[in-house]
Parts: C-alpha cells; structure tokens; sequence
C-alpha cells in the first residue's frame, strides 16, 4: 500500500508539471531528429563547389559524374577559392595537377584529393589499356589554404569545444546561482530595499563575472598551452570572443533562472536552450544546410562565438574578420540584460 501511494504521488506530481512532461517526451524526439537531418547532410566530397583551371575534359567529366559542380576558370589561386567561396582550386599542366583545398572541413578535403587521385590515375590506366602510347601517370600536388595534410577533424572542432564549454558551465553556474537566491528569500529581501533592479542585476553580472572570467582564462590557456590545440591566431582575440560569450551566458543563465521554480527545472532548460546550440555552432557544416537550418543557426550566440573562434584558431583571421561576430554576441548580452531588468521588476515590483 505504502509503496502503490508512493507510486501515485510521484504520478501526480509529473502530470501537473508540464515542462517536465514535455522535457521527458519531446525533447528527446526534438534532438533525435535534429541529430538524424545534420548526420543525413554532413558533407563527403562530392556535393563540393570546385574550380578548375586547363582541367583535362574526362577529368572533369568525372568529376560531375560524382556530383562535383566545376566552375571553369582561365587562371584561379587562393584568392579566387575565397573569394567565390569554392571548396577546391585544381590547375592542371603538362599532365601534372595542381590541387588547392580550402581545408575548413579536413574529412571533405581529404574526400576530394581521394576522389582526383584516383580519377587521374584510372584515366592514366585506361589509356594504356587501350593500347596508346605509354604515358607517366598524372603527378600531383596539394596546397592547403586552411591547415595542412595532418590537419583532422578535432582541430576544426576544437575551437568550437572551447566556446561551449566555456558557454555551458557559465550559464549553469549563474542560473543555479541566483535560483538559490531567490528560492532562499534572499533575493526577495534584497528587493525589499531601496536597491533598484538594475544595480541588483549589475552586482550579479559583475560578481558573477569575475569567476567566468577566471574560468574562460584557464579553459583558453590549457587548452592552447597544454592540450596543444592549434592557434593559428592571437589568443588575445580568442580570450576576447570567449569572455563575451562567458557574459552572454551569464545574463542567458539569470534570465532563464527566474522562469523556474527549483533547480531541477532549470536543468530542464540545458536540453531546449543549449544542446541545439551545438548541432549549430558549426559541428556540422551548415553551409549545404536548407535555409530554414542556416535561419535557425543565426539566432543562436554559439553560432557567432564558434565562427569567430575557428576563424582566429584554426584559420588565423584577424579582428576585421570576426568584427560582425563580436558585435552579435554584444547585441545578444544587451537583449538578455535588458530581457532580465523587465523580468526583475516585473516579479519584485514595489
């Protein structure tokens, strides 16, 4: 008997809490389904954008047979790739090519080198099975605009581990921080004082914010010094994207926490507010994506931290380069403070 009452009170208190009843049945088909379109849509080298220069016709021919788009051009460098946003450069002479792979993802690069190599190599073969004249096979060189031959997978990843973990354990932190104070009283006797909401807000950011910004310093210095990750650029820019992703976690965190009642729902908010964030923070290329998953990805700040990050450590870019990035994670922290100074007056008003 004590056991069946047990039973249906914990029953009861799930029915009447519905976040906790979507979070035990939707959640999980939202982030299976997110994880099955991006795993369905990562890139494998041939739905690739390629330049190509003097490029042999049944080379080409082989290369759109395996899905490849070829761009013609009379003369293409690393400039080009850039600037017409091309995956891969090859230029070829004297039977010799010459293969530039922009390197953002290094599993599509190493694909598209496979996938020439190989169709050089059994266009040279079938020459000579048809009786020509014995020709050397195709020689060919690779040049990386991003990283080298070595580079992997987890360099491209890296950086985007960096921003989240910083990102995570800051928003948890904050939000956990000030549920206590308010489930506690505390909060509630503070705004009983003359203190406005705005200075309450600003004392917890500025407290807060202090050991965010111990954290995201030891998080950017173990992981470029003693983990070796690649820093391609100055760690002065990736402390700063880090430290405003830190900020807008913060506020993130303390706005979220005052639309929950114990810190179990606020641990209910990690699978709707930050796992979607990673699916796209540029784990996987976005770039292919439909557009409606490109629109989703621009509203998420770890979009903006990830790009500016990989863009400093992995493609050593400078401010110039990451200016529009940093001025959305701005953006992003003034919304969630202005978001919380509403929500703070509007449950202790006087």
């Amino acid at each position: 008997m004590r056991i069946r009452a047990l039973v249906r009170r914990i029953c009861e208190q799930l029915l009447r809490d519905k976040r906790t009843l979507a979070l035990l049945f939707l959640a999980p088909l939202l982030v299976l389904s997110l994880v099955n379109y991006l795993f369905q849509h990562t890139g494998d080298g041939s739905d690739v954008k390629i330049g190509a220069v003097n490029v042999d016709a049944q080379i080409v021919e082989s290369m759109k047979n395996q899905g490849m788009d070829v761009v013609f051009y009379a003369q293409a460098d690393k400039d080009t790739l850039e600037k017409d946003k091309l995956d891969a450069v090859i230029v070829m002479k004297d039977r010799a090519i010459h293969l530039i792979l922009k390197n953002t993802d290094p599993s599509v690069s190493k694909a598209i080198r496979m996938k020439i190599s190989q169709t050089a190599a059994s266009l040279a073969e079938a020459a000579l099975q048809k009786g020509k004249a014995a020709e050397p096979h195709v020689a060919m060189t690779t040049d990386y605009v991003y990283g080298g031959a070595d580079t992997n997978y987890f360099d491209t990843l890296s950086p985007i581990l960096i921003g989240f973990f910083v990102f995570f354990f800051v928003f948890l932190i904050a939000g956990i921080g000030l549920l206590r104070e308010r489930t506690s009283g505390t909060l509630e006797r503070l705004m009983a004082t003359p203190v406005r909401p705005g200075e309450v807000i600003a004392g917890y950011l500025a407290g807060y914010g202090m050991f965010a910004f111990l954290q995201t310093v030891i998080v950017v210095l173990f992981g470029t010094l003693v983990l070796g990750i690649p820093l391609a650029g100055s760690i002065w820019y990736v402390l700063l994207v880090n430290l405003l992703l830190a900020f807008v976690a913060l506020s993130l965190g303390i706005l979220l926490s005052a639309f929950a009642a114990s810190e179990f729902q606020m641990v209910q908010f990690i699978p709707i507010v930050i796992i979607p964030q990673v699916f796209f923070a540029g784990i996987f290329p976005l770039d292919g994506m439909a557009s409606w998953v490109q629109a989703v990805a621009r509203i998420m700040p770890l979009y903006y931290a990830a790009d500016a990050l990989k863009s400093v450590m992995y493609k050593g870019l400078g401010f110039g380069e990451i200016a529009v990035d940093v001025g959305v994670l701005l953006l992003f922290a003034a919304l969630f403070i202005g978001l919380n100074l509403r929500r703070l007056a509007f449950l202790y008003r006087k």
